[in-house]
């Protein structure tokens, strides 16, 4: 099973980026706009909630690794996101891995240039340089 994987090094310490990859609160900050808190999962909607992926959060080590499953969606499905967090420097780096994909279809590849751009927004929010989210309601913020 194809995994994408990225790494950063970011100029913040570990819980800011925890609670940027573990909260919707969070997620809002640089992901998506559209980001909804329901019991214990959350949902992000895309294109005015054409899609809506659904994340359960399944392990969340304090300031260490963040893991979410992600419950729907054709080829996002059972797929897993997970950000592992090591202090380095200054600063933190940020090892990123959105596991379990059942191929190397055309998506995949679209959606591992998206993560990087995602990666890099992260970073942003967590050394106070925020951008916003990359998905705005009803578009792409460019």
């Amino acid at each position: 099973m194809p995994d994408i994987r990225h790494s950063v090094q970011i100029s913040a310490p570990s819980e800011t980026i925890f609670a940027l990859a573990s909260t919707a609160r969070g997620i809002g900050e640089w992901w998506a706009e559209d980001v909804q808190q329901k019991a214990d999962m959350v949902e992000l909607g895309f294109f005015n909630r054409a899609t809506v992926y659904r994340l359960k959060p399944q392990l969340q080590a304090s300031n260490e690794r963040c893991e979410w499953l992600c419950e729907t969606g054709d080829e996002w499905g059972g797929t897993r996101l997970i950000f592992e967090l090591k202090p380095a420097g200054k600063g933190t780096l940020l090892r990123f891995t959105h596991a379990g994909w059942r191929a190397e279809t055309d998506y995949f590849v679209s959606c591992t240039t998206t993560w990087g751009e995602l990666m890099y927004r992260l970073k942003a929010s967590a050394e106070g340089k925020s951008r916003g989210p990359l998905f705005r309601t009803g578009s792409l913020a460019y």
